[in-house]
């Protein structure tokens, strides 16, 4: 077991920032949606842009361009994807329609960030970001006639993530941060046997990372930034409980290891009187989700510890995701924004399931910035995800057949800001 120091500081932090969060909204699990700002311009411009305290997160090396360097931002995103199964053939124990297909698995979510910077004095600044950077939610009708692959599945993070920047020149700034991240996961799925019921799994654990910036300014107006986040291995403990009668015997202890991706961010950012446009690519490292291989650690009733409880095969490759924005103020207190971009999915059609039907995804966004006072900033942005359908073609042995069929898929988003300069 874990030291108790890392859970109750785990416990705290998930409480406090963690609840109802859930819903990936970029490809594989990940959660794309940080700030307010960059909402409205589909995120391009990331590294780049140097208008808030969120640089904390997307580039480090940007709090030295910020206009205001004493700051603190606020963000919440409403998100609500929607993903409804249809059948196409399923065939042996699937082809039974059970109570239906699923309902939408995709729910409301609500997503919070917090972003703090200061300058320190002699070229150094110092930052904050306390952000939610995974999760994933689907929910399915229980007896749905895939329930053997999925009921519920469910992730969680929050980061806490310190970094510094130097300023060594005019026209170059370099930044460096740590993390301290939190995972929670919880799998839920028919056993198959009405005296065990459901399998419920569920494991958390505290990883850590690191991250770099640099921001190059070659011209007045023009900013070129290049942001690496590492990828945070966890060693996942925690338990599987049945909720069938029979199950009391077959209820223990589990660990599995699992690896978030590393990510590349080149973004840039140029100013032409009252227009502003920006572009950015990412590629992250989801070639490092292969599998997750949970195992038992306790002895149960048919299985010693050591044992392996059940294996789930991902096979994910890399993605890259592109986009690009512009702004326009209209006056000093009201700029207008405009995004889109084209976000790769991790999945493919031979390992896909129903815990996270994802698949390539087209942003289109918009949204306004209001200077309500000088020191204060508010942001609203929105965007709409046009997902391609997803098709599943999964089995579940020993029980015969296949769930074939295919997800009807998209994602709204709202985001509202707050910044407050200091």
């Amino acid at each position: 077991m874990k030291p108790q120091q890392n859970r109750v500081i785990a416990w705290a932090v998930a409480v406090a920032l963690a609840g109802g969060i859930g819903t990936a909204d970029a490809g594989g699990f990940g959660i794309g949606t940080q700030s307010g700002s960059g909402t409205g311009n589909a995120f391009a411009g990331g590294a780049a842009a140097a208008e808030d305290a969120s640089v904390a997160w997307y580039n480090p090396a940007a709090m030295t361009a910020l206009e205001a360097p004493r700051q603190a931002a606020g963000a919440l995103h409403v998100l609500k994807p929607s993903f409804k199964f249809s059948n196409t053939g399923s065939t042996g124990i699937f082809a039974a329609p059970g109570s239906g297909e699923g309902g939408d698995a995709g729910d409301w979510a609500v997503v919070p960030n917090a972003f703090f910077t200061t300058p320190l004095g002699g070229g150094l600044y110092a930052g904050l970001a306390v952000n939610v950077p995974f999760g994933l939610k689907t929910d399915y009708d229980p007896l749905w006639r895939g329930q053997l692959t999925a009921l519920v599945s469910e992730i969680k993070s929050v980061n806490l993530n310190p970094s510094i920047a130097y300023k060594i020149s005019d026209t170059l700034s370099i930044g460096v941060g740590v993390s301290a991240q939190y995972l929670e996961a919880k799998l839920s799925s028919f056993s198959g046997l009405a005296a065990l019921g459901n399998a419920t799994l569920k494991a958390d654990d505290i990883g850590y990372g690191f991250n770099f910036g640099v921001l190059f300014q070659p011209m007045r107006g023009t900013h070129i930034g290049v942001s690496y986040r590492s990828s945070i291995k966890y060693d996942l403990e925690g338990t599987v409980r049945f909720s069938g009668p029979g199950a009391a015997g077959f209820n223990g202890d589990i660990r599995a290891d699992l690896r978030v991706p590393e990510s590349w961010s080149v973004s840039a950012l140029h100013t032409m009187g009252k227009l502003e446009l920006m572009a950015d690519v990412t590629r992250t490292g989801w070639d490092r989700v292969q599998q997750l291989v949970v195992q038992r650690t306790t002895p149960v009733v048919g299985a010693p510890a050591g044992s392996t409880f059940s294996t789930l095969s991902f096979g994910w490759k890399d993605t890259w995701r592109y986009s690009i924005g512009a702004n326009y103020r209209l006056n000093d207190a009201l700029k207008l924004r405009f995004g889109v971009a084209y976000d790769e999915t991790p999945t493919n059609d031979a390992t896909r399931t129903p815990r996270l039907p994802d698949q390539d995804r087209r942003w289109v966004a918009a949204g306004v910035q209001y200077k309500a006072t000088k020191a204060g900033t508010l942001e609203l942005g929105y965007a709409h995800e046009f997902m391609r359908d997803a098709r599943v073609n999964v089995s579940v042995p020993p029980a015969p057949g296949s769930l074939i069929g295919q997800f009807d898929n998209k994602a709204d988003i709202i985001s509202v800001q707050y910044s407050h300069a200091f």
